[in-house]
């Protein structure tokens, strides 16, 4: 695992990252020398995009690796995605070169693909291989030896042992033992049994430490709300936060707005049609929802569902509920419906980027039954956020409580560096229907 920006992230990742970056730059700038002028500016283009993309497209989901035609669809829909971006940027830079180019497009989309596969193929071989394995020691009681992987999300850890409290924990954690051993971390689910100075040694020695709960936080991008201490706020970087990245969250927020209406506006106006041939009722539907601070607002979307269909009071959308309508389902599917949330965002009800905003009357039940519950209106709500990224559609109380998991951590670890993150999966998101009503 590596941190950046205060963000867990995988090291296999950044690997993947790295190596496909080179490889599509070796083969795009290949393929395009033969074209005079700004071959190394393309390649360079491409190799930026290809990272964003690739994220955008779901390429750096695990499970996609594991699936061949997963695998394959996402990387076409990368390589086109790409071409979209690269195409207008490179114009700019040189007027000439992409009609130059324009014979080989699909000679350029094989190639990204080519590398886009090699690189997954090359992970997945070094992984079978168990190069990547990180081993772990466990420091734990029997009954908790298993916690600290559980929710059947091992990853690229391998537990070597587990260390009851009371062995000689002096001599098994020792530096040059651990060393000799190849262990990459150890994890221990009650730090205070470790004989003094046992963690500092082993941090100096640079062999990772962590309690369950860090591990399992880095692990699953998570927290473990029943263990959150009462003032884990004070220690989140929201407190930390200062005015100038306050402005500069809101500029980048009118922005993406701005940016947003100008570019979706004939989608927007053909929805509007669509929704008012389709069924009786207002184009758009405001909803009561719950901000920052606890502060009520309005918020706007199109209508997916028919008129007053909440009379027996508000409740969470089902699979295949009668209330949609035809162009609803579709609208729903495809999260256009959520697009008339940047006027919340353009007032300062909302950001692009923060835990979703919830109804009163949810909040009011979920706050009684989940600890912690309130703390996510420290932060603006959001169009999308690391819940919605992580965790499907919910429509329980079990599901609220998981995603609450999700939006505790980004406020915990909020950087524009992890909004960024979640832009682009949010793409992925909308791209493949995840977690669609």
């Amino acid at each position: 695992m590596r941190t950046l920006f205060g963000h867990s992230i995988r090291s296999e990742l950044v690997l993947l990252y790295v190596s496909e970056a080179l490889a599509c730059f070796v083969a795009i700038y290949l393929l395009s020398a033969r074209e005079a002028g700004s071959a190394i500016s393309f390649a360079i283009i491409v190799t930026l995009c290809a990272g964003l993309i690739s994220g955008a497209s779901g390429l750096y989901q695990p499970e996609a690796w594991s699936r061949g035609r997963r695998l394959l669809l996402g990387t076409l829909v990368a390589g086109l995605l790409l071409l979209l971006l690269a195409w207008p940027v490179l114009r700019l830079l040189d007027p000439a070169y992409p009609q130059r180019l324009g014979n080989h497009l699909v000679e350029v989309l094989l190639a990204f693909v080519a590398a886009v596969m090699t690189t997954r193929l090359g992970l997945a071989l070094v992984t079978q291989m168990g190069l990547l394995k990180r081993r772990l020691l466990l420091v734990a009681p029997p009954r908790a030896a298993g916690h600290a992987l559980a929710d059947g999300k091992p990853g690229p850890f391998e537990v070597i042992e587990v260390l009851l409290p009371d062995a000689d924990l002096a001599t098994a954690l020792a530096p040059e033992t651990l060393r000799q051993r190849h262990i990459w971390g150890v994890v221990a689910s009650d730090p205070s049994q470790l004989p003094d100075g046992v963690a500092s040694r082993i941090a100096a020695a640079n062999i990772r430490f962590f309690n369950e709960v860090e591990f399992r936080e880095q692990h699953l991008n998570r927290v473990d709300i029943d263990r959150l201490p009462d003032n884990w706020i004070a220690t989140t970087r929201v407190m930390r936060e200062g005015w100038a990245e306050a402005l500069l969250r809101r500029v980048i927020d009118l922005g993406l707005g701005l940016l947003l209406v100008l570019v979706t506006l004939p989608l927007l106006l053909l929805t509007a049609l669509a929704i008012r041939l389709d069924s009786k009722g207002p184009i758009f539907y405001r909803q009561t929802r719950v901000g920052r601070d606890g502060r009520v607002f309005e918020l706007f979307k199109f209508r997916s569902m028919v008129v007053d269909a909440e009379q027996g009071g508000a409740t969470w959308a089902k699979k295949r509920d009668p209330r949609i309508t035809r162009v609803g389902r579709i609208i729903r599917l495809t999260r256009i419906d959520e697009i008339p949330q940047v006027l919340n965002v353009l007032r300062g009800d909302m950001a692009f980027v923060g835990p979703r905003p919830e109804r009163p009357e949810f909040v009011a039940q979920l706050a009684k039954e989940i600890p912690h519950y309130n703390d996510r209106a420290l932060v603006r709500p959001g169009i999308t956020g690391w819940a919605q990224v992580n965790y499907p559609y919910g429509a329980s109380v079990e599901d609220a409580r998981m995603k609450l998991a999700y939006d505790l951590y980004y406020i915990a670890r909020r950087s524009l560096f992890l909004d960024l993150l979640i832009l682009v999966a949010t793409v992925r998101v909308v791209l493949f229907q995840e977690g669609s009503r």
